[in-house]
């Protein structure tokens, strides 16, 4: 063979060479891309876990609602939720258990179509607090009672069973949206607004714009411009940007901030399993929101400002998420008989003394039930005030 037969044949060779070099660097790039994707994605899942262990209530021993006849199931059975804002900040020295709710939301989840309702009770709310056995503002039912309290109004007040709960104060507000890198939202109006600290330090424009943690605050907590009813509307479009941003591909490398966030500020009844199987709401993106609100009046009458809400809108409304949660009022009522029945030989579901005697907190304890608070508590103290 001729050396110039040899050199072609080597030539036609070395292209194959090649290629089989490229297609090998490539299949080890996306193995090793693969490899770290799966390890990242399991970290995360661990720091989950861990967060979610962590912001777990361990003192609760509530199995489930009283207006419930079995426990729920979030993969399968329709449920709701509790969101409860609260200020423990230190300039209040309130502490956690004896602050009162600066914002209080109710979601429905329908399993089926992956619908969400979305209630917001503005904090003024006139409303019978079981606790204390006396009407008063809603805000102070946590301060009266703690979680509990709250769960235990909010369920008198709708006939709807309160499942699960979240308890976040403003620290873990902040540290999400920021952890989220700030979230889209419309500013109504031109905004000097007071800090988590109180201070008049957060400066806002009217439009679309991206808010971070303090200023997405003062846009929650504000309502010097407008009224209750006005709030709980920005507390919704705020909650479903933070739904929608935590959603998005964009903030898959930022949920171990997030978790982190979520871990230290935040309490729950929800296990990890549980939460995991929200996820499937998540899906296909953004779920469908259908935003609520109780209609009502403002009432001077006695010297104290209350929002005294509309029957017949709060019937339509218990209307709504009970047939939401596939509930009937036949149900309700029914729970509620054997819940009476039940109460004086079983106190396990309870948690927190859900069976407490009405005008009496003396059996009413459990965790941030804040049991020692003086239910002589000033009903008008601040209750103007932006807190």
């Amino acid at each position: 063979m001729t050396n110039s037969r040899i050199q072609a044949k080597k030539e036609r060779k070395a292209p194959k060479k090649k290629k089989r070099l490229i297609l090998k660097s490539f299949l080890i790039l996306i193995t090793l891309m693969l490899v770290s994707a799966g390890s990242y994605a399991f970290y995360l899942y661990k720091q989950g876990e861990k967060a979610a262990n962590k912001a777990f209530d361990k003192d609760n021993t509530r199995v489930k609602s009283e207006l419930r006849d079995a426990k729920v199931e979030p993969l399968k059975d329709n449920i709701s939720i509790l969101f409860v804002g609260i200020d423990d900040s230190e300039k209040r020295e309130q502490g956690s258990d004896h602050s009162r709710s600066d914002s209080l939301m109710l979601a429905t989840l329908n399993n089926k179509d992956k619908s969400v309702k979305l209630l917001s009770i503005p904090r003024d709310s006139y409303v019978y607090i079981p606790y204390v056995g006396r009407n008063d503002k809603i805000t102070h039912a946590h301060a009266y009672g703690g979680t509990q309290a709250t769960i235990d109004t909010v369920e008198n007040l709708l006939d709807v069973p309160v499942d699960y709960y979240y308890r976040l104060n403003f620290d873990s507000f902040i540290q999400i949206v920021d952890a989220l890198g700030g979230i889209e939202v419309n500013v109504p109006y031109e905004m000097h607004e007071l800090d988590e600290n109180d201070k008049r330090t957060v400066n806002l424009k009217p439009g679309m714009q991206t808010l971070n943690g303090r200023e997405a605050l003062a846009l929650a907590r504000t309502r010097h411009q407008d009224n209750d009813i006005k709030r709980g509307e920005r507390q919704q479009m705020i909650l479903e940007a933070i739904i929608k941003k935590a959603s998005s591909v964009s903030s898959l490398t930022k949920y171990d901030d997030i978790l982190a966030a979520v871990g230290n500020n935040m309490k729950t009844n929800m296990t990890f399993g549980e939460m995991k199987s929200l996820a499937a709401y998540l899906k296909n993106g953004m779920p469908k929101v259908d935003s609520l609100s109780l209609k009502g009046y403002d009432d001077m009458s006695t010297g104290v400002y209350y929002y005294k809400l509309d029957t017949n809108n709060l019937a339509e409304i218990k209307q709504t998420l009970q047939n939401h949660l596939g509930l009937t009022n036949k149900d309700i009522n029914k729970s509620k008989t054997d819940s009476n029945n039940n109460s004086t030989t079983n106190t396990n579901n309870s948690g927190y003394g859900s069976d407490y005697q009405s005008g009496s907190n003396n059996n009413y304890s459990g965790s941030g039930s804040g049991s020692n608070f003086n239910s002589n508590y000033n009903s008008n103290n601040n209750s103007n005030n932006n807190q």
